[in-house]
């Protein structure tokens, strides 16, 4: 104004917040939601790997984990007062203090568990008639003289082993102390004298005034070297016969160490370093890998010499541990980028669409600011203040929430993804509502897929992607995931996928609404033909959500089906190492089941089905077919020759003509198969007759009598058609291949023979199955009552052996995050295309209404109207979802994150497998939503006037 004043205004932000403060509140929760999720997958990740790193450290054997420091006793040209010196307390402690503070980052030592001293190297002969002689072989026992003794353990008998006196090279008498175990195995108790041999003099005496208890006998104080805590019964390596003596060791007084120097047991002189991992994150694991390699033949080697010595080592193996949890680590993270990937994708689309669906409520209003001369540059730039107004601070809530649900991992990948998702939203919100008015457009103008063509820029960007897509899945099937490493591109394949899928289905949508459009206009009712007409508008609104349904039901199968495949894995490797629901069976190979336990087992409560069997190893297979396939191999048989040899292991002709034996009756364990699973075969197959009938009891089998019987692939191609000749312990007999299976049950070998166990001269079961769900107590209540020879073992309890480590742990939880977020967007995704299109509804209804629409028709005309693009989207995804599976399922390997660190788990690799809840369930979901939407609209726009819908001058 002319005079110096301003006309007051209302600041722009706060008129708009208090205009469509609901709009304002969903933006924010919707970011805050997605902020949240992309700032707690990079801790996630950090945090499983983290405590992987650590459980495997902590889990480890101590003697592998620990760092130890050692070098050879003082040299013998040292004065002797010197070497004595070398080997007390205080030079001990100093040096490991040293090397204590000298260990590189991030490797740190377990102060409270750290030990050194002075021990033997080489075994003493303990001549004392008084000691155990298992095969008249004396014991060999070692010594030593380490610190921290009565902080790790507990005086049980007698008194601490101490130093009266000081002691030097040339004491001839220490006191000493054992374990619990030690003194109950060799017959050790306070007062006990032990003598070593010395160089020069009578020899040391070592007495026995302690008996111990360790305070934590898994600690590495005690588990670094287990001979200190247990004795153990080892054989004689020098003996011709097999014979065993006992091994242990003697724990010397804190200063007793010069003592050792007159003997000739090679003393030598060692810092025990155990890790402590618990400051230890997942990415330290390089550099401690780098830290290990350097101490053991490297620059921290050399430093190490400076402070202990120039002879000094380094001896650890928890280099090796942390190698295998980085293998670990990276075979799994190839499949945590898929749902990463997938995931990022369908959260950056639906927040892309929740721009579009503000930039089409506010299209009028910003057409208006247009054209009173508002500048682009003017209108983005409010537009850019009042989304960062909303979206800045949800974004950070969103990255404290993810720093207070994840405790551990780093912060600076969290708060890039969350100010990713904020950046996203300020830039696409007001790019997408400036660019629709850069130039005036014309109300009226329509936008429907029936009529529109598409651009030759779009059918080049779809060809672009049509090639990515394809180089990706092509990556994928010739390398897979199992090698290692994260490949961007070969992750994105199955969003690559879902991008082209939805791509073509947009360009076909077409097609089925022209062909049903037409007998529709045909019919006296007009819902049906308004229902396709509506469902053919606005092309632009309907190619976002589609895609955004697409790649979100893609991700959500993916995910569901790597969860049921590893459920899948574990229960199949927990059926080949049982057999069946239960298995009893003794613990030598060749004891026998007593008929009285087959009956108990077999009436218990529970049992379904109950299958003996008996199992001999080691069967030798004939010469002829075990060289050169055996007579009637043929020529097609001849790719089969290498299948003994890889199953062997070795292709050696012993190995070769090694196979085991498989006495069944056929019902019983045809009826297991079909129940477990396991490949079954008509028991007829093995009903022998004529002079290969069943023998009766105490007969004996001849060498003439021809026995058919079930093979393996791998023997069958070796033995062929032909008869042959075998001996084995239940008789000797010749057999005649009829049938071939790929597994028996109960065994992990591929080179087995299933004869019928009625034709066999010894036909007493090793190994008994059962189906059902016995009691586990009565069960092996049974098998106890027959001796402790037989063991009982349950599937249920094999299949919780495979206990997720934490790093699997985490990457399931991932991707259950995964699943749930997918469909969770799906949804989001749907109800924003609903959304977006609310207004002409409620108008349309409105109109309908003046026209004698009645309420019923109006909600079946919204049902109907949503009812294409909810099955478009539903059909795709179930295609996407499933297609992406099978073309991605031969390069992904479930076996690390469904069987790795299980001890004795089946390695063999397992495939990805289409999940049908997993496909099914989302889809469902998406149609189900769709219809409740719609018939909500429907109920609420029949509850509002058509006056209230319907304004003069209103152009909708």
């Amino acid at each position: 104004m002319r005079d110096g004043t301003r006309a007051a205004s209302a600041p722009w932000i706060r008129t708009r917040l208090r205009t469509a403060p609901g709009a304002a509140v969903a933006l924010a929760v919707l970011v805050l939601v997605t902020a949240f999720l992309a700032a707690a997958f990079p801790r996630a990740v950090d945090a499983y790997e983290t405590k992987g790193l650590r459980h495997d450290i902590r889990l480890a054997d101590a003697g592998r984990s620990a760092v130890e420091v050692s070098r050879p006793q003082p040299g013998l040209e040292l004065p002797r007062e010197q070497r004595e010196a070398g080997v007390r307390t205080p030079e001990l402690k100093r040096i490991g203090g040293a090397l204590g503070k000298a260990l590189p980052e991030p490797l740190r030592a377990d102060m409270s568990s750290v030990a050194y001293g002075l021990r033997t190297m080489k075994p003493v002969l303990a001549t004392e008639p008084w000691l155990p002689r298992p095969d008249t072989v004396p014991p060999q026992l070692s010594y030593t003289a380490q610190t921290g003794l009565k902080e790790h353990a507990r005086l049980v008998k007698g008194a601490w082993p101490t130093t009266p006196d000081a002691v030097t090279a040339g004491s001839r008498a220490v006191r000493g102390a054992v374990t619990e175990e030690t003194a109950a195995a060799l017959n050790m108790k306070v007062g006990s004298t032990l003598r070593l041999p010395t160089a020069v003099g009578g020899p040391l005496t070592v007495t026995i005034t302690g008996i111990l208890a360790p305070r934590d006998p898994g600690g590495s104080y005690w588990s670094a070297d287990p001979l200190v805590r247990t004795p153990s019964l080892i054989p004689d390596p020098a003996s011709p016969f097999p014979q065993n003596y006992w091994t242990g060791t003697v724990l010397l007084a804190e200063d007793a160490g010069p003592a050792l120097l007159a003997t000739a047991t090679e003393p030598s002189l060692f810092w025990r370093f155990p890790p402590d991992p618990s400051e230890l994150t997942g990415p330290d694991g390089t550099r401690l890998t780098a830290v290990v390699n350097s101490l053991e033949s490297g620059p921290g080697l050399l430093k190490v010499r400076a402070i202990a010595g120039d002879t000094a080592e380094v001896l650890t193996g928890l280099g090796h541990i942390v190698q295998a949890n980085a293998r670990m680590r990276d075979a799994i993270s190839p499949v945590i980028a898929v749902a990463a990937l997938g995931i990022g994708s369908v959260a950056a689309v639906v927040l892309v669409m929740t721009g579009a669906l503000i930039a089409a409520r506010r299209k009028a209003e910003l057409a208006l600011m247009r054209s009173r001369g508002g500048s682009l540059r003017g209108i983005g730039g409010r537009l850019l203040a009042e989304t960062a107004v909303t979206v800045v601070p949800a974004s950070a809530l969103g990255l404290l929430l993810a720093v207070l649900a994840v405790g551990e991992g780093r912060w600076w990948p969290a708060a890039l993804a969350a100010t990713g998702v904020g950046l996203l939203v300020c830039v696409a919100l007001p790019l997408r509502t400036t660019l629709q008015h850069i130039r005036p457009t014309l109300h009226g103008a329509r936008e429907d897929m029936v009529s529109a063509r598409p651009s030759r820029r779009r059918t080049v960007a779809e060809l672009t992607l049509l090639v990515l897509a394809v180089g990706a899945v092509t990556a994928l099937r010739r390398r897979g995931t199992s090698g290692g490493g994260t490949d961007l591109l070969v992750s994105g394949a199955p969003v690559l996928v879902a991008l082209i899928a939805a791509l073509v289905l947009v360009r076909l949508y077409p097609l089925p609404l022209r062909l049903a459009a037409r007998p529709m206009a045909r019919l006296r009712g007009a819902i049906g033909f308004l229902s396709l007409a509506r469902a053919g508008r606005s092309s632009a609104g309907g190619a976002l959500p589609l895609l955004a349904l697409l790649l979100a039901l893609a991700t959500a199968a993916f995910g569901g089906s790597v969860i049921a495949g590893i459920g899948d894995a574990r229960d199949d490797a927990a059926l080949a190492a049982v057999g069946a629901d239960a298995r009893i069976s003794g613990r030598s190979e060749r004891a026998a089941l007593p008929d009285e336990l087959v009956r108990t087992a077999r009436d218990l409560d529970g049992v379904r089905n109950a299958a003996p069997l008996r199992i001999e190893f080691g069967v030798t297979m004939p010469e002829t077919a075990a060289g050169d396939g055996g007579a009637g191999s043929g020529p097609d048989d001849s790719g089969t020759d290498t299948g003994p040899g890889a199953d062997t292991g070795g292709g050696d002709a012993a190995g070769a003509r090694a196979t085991t034996m498989v006495g069944v009756d056929p019902a019983s364990y045809t009826r297991l198969a079909r129940t477990t699973g396991l490949p079954d075969f008509p028991s007829g197959l093995l009903k022998a007759t004529g002079p290969s009938a069943p023998l009766s009891e105490g007969a004996e089998s001849g060498p003439e009598r021809v026995l058919p019987v079930i093979a393996s692939p791998a023997v069958a191609a070796r033995l062929g058609k032909e008869q042959h000749a075998v001996d084995t312990l239940s008789g000797n007999f010749k057999v005649q291949v009829v049938g071939t299976v790929e597994r028996v049950a109960s065994l992990a070998s591929t080179n087995f023979l299933i004869v019928n166990s009625a034709s066999l001269e010894e036909r007493a079961p090793t190994t008994l199955l059962l189906t059902g769900a016995p009691d586990p107590g009565k069960l092996r209540a049974a098998a106890d009552g027959n001796g402790e020879e037989f063991v009982v073992q349950l599937r249920s309890e094999e299949r919780a052996r495979y206990v997720n480590t934490p790093m699997q742990a985490g990457a399931e939880r991932i991707y259950l995050a995964a699943v749930a977020a997918g469909a969770g967007y799906a949804l989001l995704a749907v109800l924003l295309s609903l959304l977006q299109t609310a207004p002409e509804r409620k108008t349309l209804l409105a109109r309908l209404r003046t026209m004698g629409l009645t309420t019923g028709q109006g909600r079946r005309l919204l049902a109907f109207e949503a009812t294409p693009q909810a099955l478009l989207a539903a059909g795709g995804g179930l295609l996407t979802g499933w297609a992406t599976i099978v073309l991605l399922s031969p390069g992904i390997d479930l076996v690390p994150l469904a069987l790795a660190g299980v001890a004795g788990s089946d390695t063999s690799p397992v495939t990805l497998r289409a999940d049908l809840w997993s496909l099914a369930l989302p889809a469902a979901g998406v149609v189900a939503l769709a219809a409740a939407v719609a018939g909500v609209q429907a109920w609420w726009a029949s509850r509002r006037g058509s006056i209230t819908e319907l304004r003069a001058g209103d152009s909708r």
